[in-house]
Order: C-alpha cells, then sequence, then structure tokens
C-alpha cells in the first residue's frame, strides 16, 4: 500500500487563509477589493497588446526600464529599488531576509490581512499590537512591543481597511525609538489617496535612515491590480538582500510595460485618482449624516465599524447589487467604486439605519 504524503508543516497548517474580496454576481458592482473602477488608459492597453507576440521570451530579469523609470520619477537610486510582484511580494522578501524562527514581527491590528501570513511563512512569531479607538496607529505601543527578538515592524499609511493615516511627525518619533538594527517597512499602497497634509509620505523620510523601507504599488491609483506590479525603496544594502530573496522573473514583460505606460500616463491617472477621492468624500459625507460610524479615510475605500451588525449589513449590500468585504463582528470595509455603485451604498445605508446608525 502507497503511503499517504504527507501533510503541511505545522506552521502551514495554523497559517489562516487569506480571503480575497468576493467576485462580484452579474449586474452587480465588486467593492470589496480596493480595485480600482477606471479601466485601463488606451496607451496602457496598446502597450499590453503589443507584447502578445513575444510572451514565449522571459523577462528582463532585473526590470531595467522599469528601475530607470522609478528612479528618475522619485529621485532615487536604482540601487535603492526593488521590483516584486505587488508590493506584497517585495515585503514577502523582507521578511524572508530578516526574519525568521525565534523572530518577532510587530505589526499594527487590524490591519492588512497579508501581514499575519506573511509573517507565519518566513516562520516567525507576529507580535499585533491594537489600533487607537479612532482606528490609528499606535505607535507609541508599537515601539514599546519591540523587543531584542524583534527584526522587522511594519506600519501601513493609509491602513487597510480603516484608511486612517499616520501623521508625519508620530512617525519621526517612532523612528528615533525603533533601534537601528531593526527594519521598519512603511506600506504606502493607497498613498496616491491621501489628502491629509499631515499624513507621512515615506519616500522624503528615507533620507539618512538605513532602517527603512518605504513599498509602492501599481495595483490601486494605476489600476493594475491584474498585473501584479509593485516595489520598495530602501537603503541600498538593503534593496540588494530584498532582490536577492525575491523569485527570479517575477515581473513580466507585460507587466512592465504596462507600469512604465501607466507613468508615462500619471497626470491623467492621478485625475482619475482626484475624481475617486472626490467621491470618496460625499460617500463619508452622507454615511455620517445617516448616522455611519466612519472615519477619516485617505484612501479609495471606507470603513465602517459596525461590530456584530458588519455580516447583516454587508448581506443587505449584496441583495441591493453590491459586494462589499465584511469583517465578522468587527466592520465593512467598502471600495469607492463608480457613482452608481457609491449611490446604492448610501441607499442601503439609508434604508438599514437600524443597522448602521450609532449614538454620536
Amino acid at each position: 500500500m502507497t503511503a499517504a504524503p504527507e501533510g503541511p508543516r505545522d506552521r502551514l497548517a495554523a497559517i489562516p487563509a487569506y480571503r480575497a474580496g468576493r467576485r462580484a454576481p452579474d449586474g452587480a458592482y465588486k467593492l470589496s477589493s480596493n480595485e480600482n473602477p477606471f479601466p485601463p488608459l488606451p496607451g496602457v492597453l496598446a502597450a499590453i497588446g503589443d507584447l502578445a507576440a513575444e510572451v514565449n521570451r522571459y523577462p528582463d530579469f532585473a526590470s531595467t526600464a522599469l528601475v530607470d523609470a522609478l528612479s528618475a520619477r522619485h529621485g532615487v537610486d536604482r540601487a535603492a529599488l526593488a521590483v516584486s510582484t505587488g508590493s506584497v511580494a517585495v515585503l514577502q522578501a523582507v521578511c524572508a531576509a530578516y526574519a525568521g524562527h525565534g523572530d518577532e514581527v510587530v505589526f499594527a491590528w487590524r490591519s492588512f490581512e497579508a501581514y499575519p501570513i506573511v509573517v507565519a511563512l518566513c516562520g516567525a512569531t507576529a507580535v499585533p499590537v491594537a489600533l487607537r479607538d479612532d482606528e490609528t496607529h499606535d505607535l507609541p505601543a508599537m515601539a514599546d512591543a519591540i523587543t531584542d527578538r524583534t527584526r522587522v515592524v511594519i506600519v501601513c499609511s493609509p491602513n487597510n481597511p480603516t484608511g486612517a493615516v499616520v501623521d508625519a511627525d508620530a512617525l519621526r518619533d517612532f523612528l528615533a525609538r525603533v533601534p537601528t538594527h531593526v527594519l521598519v517597512v512603511l506600506d504606502e499602497a493607497y498613498v496616491e489617496f491621501v489628502r491629509n497634509a499631515h499624513a507621512v509620505d515615506g519616500l522624503s523620510l528615507l533620507a539618512g535612515r538605513g532602517n527603512l523601507v518605504v513599498l509602492r504599488t501599481f495595483s490601486k491609483a494605476f489600476g493594475l491590480a491584474g498585473l501584479r506590479v509593485g516595489y520598495g525603496v530602501a537603503a541600498e544594502p538593503i534593496a540588494t538582500t530584498i532582490r536577492k530573496a525575491q523569485t527570479p522573473f517575477g515581473v513580466s514583460t507585460v507587466a512592465e510595460r504596462a507600469a512604465l505606460a501607466s507613468l508615462a500616463a500619471e497626470p491623467e491617472l492621478l485625475d482619475r485618482v482626484d475624481v475617486i477621492v472626490r467621491e470618496r468624500i460625499r460617500v463619508v459625507e452622507r454615511l455620517r449624516e445617516i448616522g455611519c460610524p466612519v472615519g477619516d479615510s485617505q484612501a479609495n475605500f471606507v470603513w465602517l465599524r459596525l461590530g456584530p451588525d458588519a455580516v447583516a449589513f454587508a448581506a443587505a449590500c449584496e441583495e441591493a447589487g453590491i459586494v462589499v468585504r465584511p469583517f465578522t463582528d468587527e466592520g465593512v470595509r467598502v471600495t469607492i467604486g463608480e457613482p452608481p455603485a457609491n449611490d446604492l451604498l448610501l441607499d442601503v445605508a439609508e434604508r438599514r439605519r437600524d443597522l448602521v446608525a450609532r449614538p454620536r
């Protein structure tokens, strides 16, 4: 009798499965995955189509053209960049390179669901630190959580799923408390949607800091979620280490060309971001009028802290034709989509005040 294959290692068995936003049924709007509602620009589509005959070839191992463009765009040295299949892949390379069994990784919670998964995959121990009551990072508590076993600290601004940003001065104070051998990863996947003048801009803090990694992505504001392109910016020794830990040939030729075309069309794409921001402001203002507990989101989504009513409200939304992202007994994250989709959300909130309205 053939022996059954061994099961997954204990640490894999204990890792929670990543829960992606549900796909929308035909005729419904998908507001569950923080996707950009605008389709790619014609120039981006043309750049993708032109490469169809070349997919039998491997991509450029170093993503040279994209690294050159990002270097020029952000005014950083090429050696400070690490490009990969989405910013979460850069984070995974960071944890694989710098954290392992017996080490700790500190991050705020609730935050991006991939963080505890990435930490567990590298064998390290996750150290979640609760958000403040206003949904912001408790940076002093995170600094207090650092021990001699801490190797990486993750800060998410704007935070997913709450949309709250980290104050620039507060992060400077926090960085001053972090030992220089501990890496701080600042995840800025939604930075283009920020309109808060006091919010941190990670790239402005890199100079002179050898333990800061800033993550950016083309998935959100640039609308390339389906092609998976992200990057990290850090001091050269760290960026070199990250590149060593990445999957070879991770960024396809098609994805690289689309990212380049998007950078070339950045002003037009950022005009679209402005449209999304205006819709976000409209949605937040109306939800507050209804009495819904919605924070000051600086991303392309809003967070409704509904507690035990979260799942019921998500079900009401789906019945009305929009799919949102519930977090059981915590809240509901809703992506800002097309105006008709946003109107449906507001209609549901109006009709189901029994689920969303809270005392002021």
